[in-house]
Order: structure tokens, then C-alpha cells, then sequence
């Protein structure tokens, strides 16, 4: 079992599709990643991927030293492609889940309903209360009509609203406590990580994110100044 945790916390800034790659036949041609209540959520796999690549987008601006001690944090916490068991990744990352208390309540009552035979709550229901379905279209460019074939539906989380928070958190699982090195590469990684799920380069899934202790604490400020001064970093 994993010793030390932290977070990432992601709020939705606009709409989002934590998409699974496929659609439901005469509904929507993409639906969004949902457990058995309704719940959406960002599996960590994907979730560590878009940290990873952030990451390398960070470091491959770093030139000499700089590049050649970040780039080393950067596979011990990220791993190597076909790594052995010396290089691989120290990182584990969970799925982004909305708050566990909610979906355990919510579980519970649809539980207990289905028990009673009595059903008035649904998986359906709870992902059409957190979700809504988005549609879109080519333009033919010679008539300004739409193009015959190419109306395209897909569901989406709502965005994060006053009264409907959409508040998504992952635990990041560590077999042995990260040095204050691997937690200011996490930091800067995690807040440079503006667009998620699909369709994030037309203008969906834009979040901002922080880098939370364990207790839900954020602690992104307290360490991306490492990045920038590794004349200071503890060697």
C-alpha cells in the first residue's frame, strides 16, 4: 500500500468531455467517461499522461544544467518508455472523481431504492443532472449551409457554477515520500495544465488546476519557485 499521497484538484472552467471513445447509437456520437451511479471522471491514466506531457513541454525549454537535473526528476516520477523495474515510474495517479461524500451518498440512495423496489433515482438521472449534450456542424464555405453528414453530438460535464461545482480530484500515490524537487516539477506541471479530455484545442475542457497535500491543502505556490532557482536545489 502506498505511504504518502497528494492531490490534484481540477476545476472546470468550461464545459468538458472526459470522453471514452465511443458514443450511444441515436443519442450522442461521444459520451463521457461514467461510473455505475452516473458519475463522471478523468481516468488517471489519461490524467497522467497530460502531466507528462506537460511536463516535457516544460523541460525540453530548460537548457544545461537546468535541463539535465530536471529532466532526471522528471523520470523518476514520470518512468522511462520500456523502463525495467530500476526506472519506472514512482507515480501512481487515481482517477478524478467529484467529492467521494456525494457519490457515496448518492450510492447509497440508489441502493437502498433498488432494494425497495422502489426506484425514483438513476444512474441516468445523475448524469443527466451533471451533464448536458453539445452539437456541431461543418460549414460548406461556398453556401454557408451546413454540410449533409456532418452534424456531430457529444455529451459534456458542465462547467464549474455556483451551484452546481464541478470539482474534480485525483490522488497521486507514492511509495516513498517525493522530495521537495519532484513535488515543485509536480507543481509547475500541474498548474500549466490548462485543457483536458477532447476537443480541448476547440475550446472545451479548459481547468485550472493545483497541487493539494493530503489533506486537500494547496500547496502549488509553496513549491514552483524550486523550478526556476535550481541554484538553490538541495544537491
Amino acid at each position: 500500500m502506498s505511504r504518502y499521497e497528494l492531490q490534484v484538484q481540477i476545476k472546470l472552467l468550461s464545459d468538458t468531455t472526459f470522453g471514452r471513445g465511443d458514443g450511444v447509437a441515436g443519442l450522442v456520437d461521444q459520451e463521457v467517461e461514467h461510473d455505475s451511479f452516473g458519475f463522471p471522471y478523468l481516468r488517471g491514466r489519461t490524467l497522467k499522461g497530460l502531466l507528462s506531457e506537460e511536463c516535457d513541454n516544460l523541460i525540453v525549454l530548460l537548457k544545461g544544467e537546468k535541463f539535465r537535473h530536471w529532466k532526471k526528476i522528471r523520470n523518476q516520477l514520470f518512468g522511462v518508455s520500456g523502463s525495467t523495474l530500476e526506472k519506472a515510474s514512482m507515480i501512481r495517479v487515481g482517477d478524478a472523481c467529484l467529492p467521494q461524500q456525494l457519490r457515496e451518498a448518492v450510492g447509497n440512495q440508489i441502493e437502498k431504492e433498488r432494494e425497495e423496489d422502489k426506484p425514483r433515482l438513476t444512474p441516468t438521472d445523475i448524469l443527466h443532472s451533471l451533464t448536458t449534450i453539445r452539437r456541431q456542424t461543418a460549414i460548406n464555405p461556398d453556401n454557408g449551409t451546413a454540410d449533409r453528414g456532418s452534424l456531430r453530438s457529444a455529451r459534456v460535464v458542465m462547467r464549474d457554477r455556483p451551484k452546481t461545482p464541478s470539482r474534480f480530484t485525483a490522488f497521486l500515490f507514492f511509495d516513498e515520500e517525493p522530495t521537495p524537487d519532484m513535488k515543485a516539477l509536480l507543481a509547475v506541471c500541474v498548474l500549466a495544465l490548462r485543457h483536458v479530455g477532447s476537443g480541448r484545442n476547440r475550446g472545451r475542457g479548459h481547468v485550472q488546476c493545483s497541487l493539494c497535500d493530503a489533506s486537500g491543502q494547496d500547496i502549488t505556490q509553496d513549491f514552483i519557485h524550486r523550478f526556476a532557482t535550481i541554484e538553490e536545489v538541495d544537491r
